[in-house]
Order: structure tokens, then C-alpha cells, then sequence
């Protein structure tokens, strides 16, 4: 009896469904990237209360994470360059075309300069403080601008698929036009699928934005805050990513 339980537990679905996610690397960056955000705000709610020690511990694990998360994206500068090759050769609106672009490279110049923090940070390369701390600026700066590009193309975006969804709601339909009004239907469903998508990731950046705005100086926001947004930001990638692995 206890072997069929046990049996019932380590096959179950979840757990199945759970080692499919953790064995993408995107899966695990979301993981570690929801964690690291949650210890930021304890370690600040655990310090605004004396506790130093405790605090102290959850520092060190948020710490370790995130270089943990800089390892896992060394190869993507170059993803995002492609990316951008790739959007230069796509038909698109010329706006979106070139907030998807800029955003593409704001990103590869972010993860290129934070590569470069990550081999400070393990001593593989020896820089001064004062240049590994410009380093981290101009990657603060990338990720700021590449943020605030996507915000600018989310709101783009969403003002197209709008007037495009009112539009084919308003083309009228014969009474006979089964077909037509059947091919209707189902753009209209990717239209609001990709309404869907864009409103997830508008909601993202709206998020994140204050956590670069935050390291470069430009907003005070405290680490509580600060951690609850991240928090909230990689729930919302997390399930998007176990959606796409798993389905929904």
C-alpha cells in the first residue's frame, strides 16, 4: 500500500509536468528569477524589523541567484541579435518594426555588459571597482532603455490589434457567408490571442521598469517594493513559460 502511494506521488502529472518545465533553461531562469525576488523583499522586511542575521541570509540567496541567472544567459545577447536581424527582414508597421528592433539590440547591449559583470563578480576577470561599477551602469542603462522601447511598442501594438478587432467586428456577414463568417471568427481569436499576449508583457514591463530605474538612481523605490514587483513580473513569464511547455 504505501509503495502504491508513493508510486501515485512521484508519477503524478504535476510532478511529471514540473520536471518537463525545470529541464528548459527557461523554465529554470523564471524559477530562480521568481525566488531571487522574493528573498529581496524578505531579506528588506526581515531588516526593517532588526533581524540583520536572517536578513543577511536571504541576501546571500537572492545574491547567489542572480549570478546563477547571469551563467544561464550567456548565449543570449547573441538570440537577441537575431532577434533583431530577423524583425529588420519581417513585414511588420514600420513603428513596431522599429521598437522591436531597438529593443532587440537595448537587450543584446544589456546582457552583453552584464556577461561581463557576472565574470567580475567570479573573479575571472580582475577590473577596477570604479569600471566594473560603470559596466554595471551602461547594463542598467541597456535594460532601462530596452524596457521602455518594449512599453512604447506595447502600446503601439495594442492600438493596432484594437482598431483591427473593431473592424472585423463591424464587416458585415451575409446570412449565407458561412465560411466567410467562420474565417471571421478565427481571426478575430488570434487577434485577441495576440491582444492577450501583448497586454501580458505590457503588464511585464510596467513591472520591471522600476528595478533599472531604481539601480541607476533616476526613482527611490525600496528593495520591499521592489522585490514584490520582480516577484509579480516572473509569476507572469513563469506561466506563460509552463503554458508553452506544457500546455494549457
Amino acid at each position: 500500500m504505501a509503495a502504491q502511494v508513493t508510486s501515485q506521488l512521484i508519477l503524478h502529472p504535476v510532478i511529471s509536468q514540473s520536471l518537463r518545465f525545470g529541464n528548459t533553461t527557461v523554465g529554470r531562469d523564471k524559477t530562480y528569477r521568481a525566488i531571487q525576488y522574493f528573498a529581496r523583499f524578505i531579506a528588506w522586511y526581515l531588516l526593517a524589523r532588526g533581524n540583520k542575521l536572517g536578513a543577511a541570509r536571504w541576501n546571500a540567496l537572492k545574491t547567489h541567484l542572480g549570478t546563477a541567472r547571469k551563467l544561464l544567459r550567456l548565449g543570449k545577447p547573441m538570440e537577441h541579435l537575431q532577434a533583431a536581424l530577423h524583425a529588420a527582414f519581417a513585414s511588420a508597421p514600420p513603428t513596431e518594426q522599429i521598437t522591436t528592433i531597438a529593443r532587440q539590440l537595448a537587450y543584446f547591449g544589456y546582457l552583453s555588459a552584464d556577461a561581463l559583470v557576472w565574470a567580475q563578480s567570479i573573479k575571472f576577470l580582475n577590473l577596477k571597482s570604479t569600471t566594473a561599477q560603470r559596466i554595471a551602469r551602461i547594463a542598467n542603462r541597456f535594460w532601462l532603455a530596452g524596457i521602455l522601447i518594449s512599453i512604447a511598442h506595447g502600446i503601439t501594438k495594442a492600438g493596432r490589434l484594437t482598431n483591427e478587432a473593431k473592424k472585423l467586428k463591424n464587416t458585415p456577414i451575409g446570412e449565407k457567408s458561412v465560411g466567410a463568417d467562420a474565417e471571421r471568427q478565427a481571426k478575430l481569436s488570434t487577434l485577441l490571442a495576440a491582444r492577450g499576449a501583448n497586454r501580458e508583457q505590457f503588464t511585464i514591463d510596467v513591472l520591471d521598469v522600476w528595478i533599472p530605474a531604481a539601480a541607476l538612481g533616476l526613482v527611490n523605490v525600496n528593495d520591499g517594493l521592489l522585490g514584490l514587483f520582480g516577484l509579480m513580473s516572473s509569476g507572469i513569464a513563469w506561466k506563460k513559460q509552463w503554458q508553452a511547455v506544457n500546455g494549457k
